[in-house]
């Protein structure tokens, strides 16, 4: 018999534990538990009946079903659902590993070209898929004002190139999909996790992107701002977008996550570079390009660098988080796949 735990925080809700006996590759005994609320009592009873002799291999999809038809009707599950339970189960049976699992470093970066900081992320996901470094919360700050397209966008159907050049912005492509975004130094708030893939498992693509963004949101709960998660990758607030998330993952057991975060930014200057339209812009809060996006100054009153701090202060009181920094070697390494990729017309136009 295999004792297996794991552990769901369902964003914006409780969390949600379960512990499996598992025997002959079937769940023998089952134990949900967590701070969620759910009436009847004996509705928890039917939940962990539910799941005994449970293939391991069940889909998520399915053990939700299967939960769902034993709960019936009357029943009240507040914070959690049967899709959380599920979500549960599969990390339990997947060996996942929670937040605390891990020692975290931060990064509060130097400045740095835009081609370096493409190559960066693809250099640092690798090293903590091999082992060679810590899961890492990286603060970028930027060198210069730049456009970076998603991994599958076309260059000319997302960015005006003249209005680029006239603007001294510089394009380069990333590695994971999304959609285009600008930034400017001082102006936006990018940062990168990067995670072991046993972080995310037993979690779909989708739940990975909430579960990755649910401390940002916290945090910035924390500064007075009312955001919230708006699937599949945007963070959201009543003033606006904030955010912009894009996600990679390798083959190597590695999971990057970055995020793009408007702290002020030139809606001007952005609709000249970027070939979006205005019903676009207004989702990033402003409906004009005389104004500027800027969610973060005007609903917090904070510095950018104050904002980072709290931000990153939020972190290490959930999870931990110890000073790190990049490494010569590393960047090194960055500076040879910008010009074998990242820097090359090639890798710009893969997508024309």
């Amino acid at each position: 018999m295999v004792n297996m735990h794991g552990e769901y925080k369902v964003p914006g809700g409780k969390l949600v534990v379960a512990d499996l006996d598992v025997v002959d590759q079937h769940v023998r005994n089952a134990q949900i538990s967590g701070d969620f609320f759910l009436e009847p009592d004996d509705a928890l009873e039917r939940i962990n009946g539910a799941l005994a002799g449970l293939p391991v291999d069940t889909a998520a999809a399915q053990i939700a079903a299967r939960v769902r038809g034993a709960l019936g009707d009357g029943v009240e599950m507040l914070g959690f659902s049967p899709e959380a339970v599920a979500v549960a189960v599969r990390r339990a049976l997947t060996g996942a590993t929670g937040w605390r699992d891990h020692e975290w470093q931060f990064v509060h970066d130097v400045p740095r070209d835009p081609a370096l900081q493409m190559a960066l992320d693809e250099v640092l996901a690798e090293q903590v898929g091999s082992g060679e470094r810590p899961p890492t919360l990286r603060v970028w700050e930027w060198a210069s004002n730049a456009v970076i397209i998603g991994s599958f966008q076309s260059v000319r159907n997302e960015v005006d190139l003249d209005g680029a050049a006239r603007h001294d912005v510089t394009v380069v492509r990333r590695i994971s999909g999304g959609g285009a975004m600008f930034v400017e130094p001082g102006n936006t708030i990018t940062y990168s996790l990067y995670v072991p893939e046993s972080l995310v498992s037993g979690l779909s693509f989708v739940e990975s992107y909430a579960f990755l963004d649910d401390w940002v949101i916290g945090a910035l709960n924390d500064l007075g701002i009312a955001a919230t998660y708006q699937p599949i990758n945007d963070i959201t607030s009543p003033a606006g977008k904030i955010a912009g998330a894009a996600q990679k993952r390798f083959a190597g057991g590695a999971v990057l996550h970055h995020v793009t975060m408007a702290y002020d930014m030139d809606a001007g200057k952005m609709l000249e570079v970027l070939r979006i339209g205005r019903e676009k812009l207004s989702d990033k809060g402003t409906t004009s390009a005389n104004k500027r996006v800027d969610p973060l100054r005007s609903q917090t009153g904070l510095e950018r660098a104050d904002v980072i701090e709290r931000m990153a202060g939020t972190f290490r009181s959930r999870y931990g988080l110890s000073d790190g920094a990049i490494s010569a070697d590393t960047v090194a390494a960055a500076e040879e796949r910008v010009a074998a990729k990242f820097g090359t017309e090639e890798w710009l136009t893969r997508v024309p």
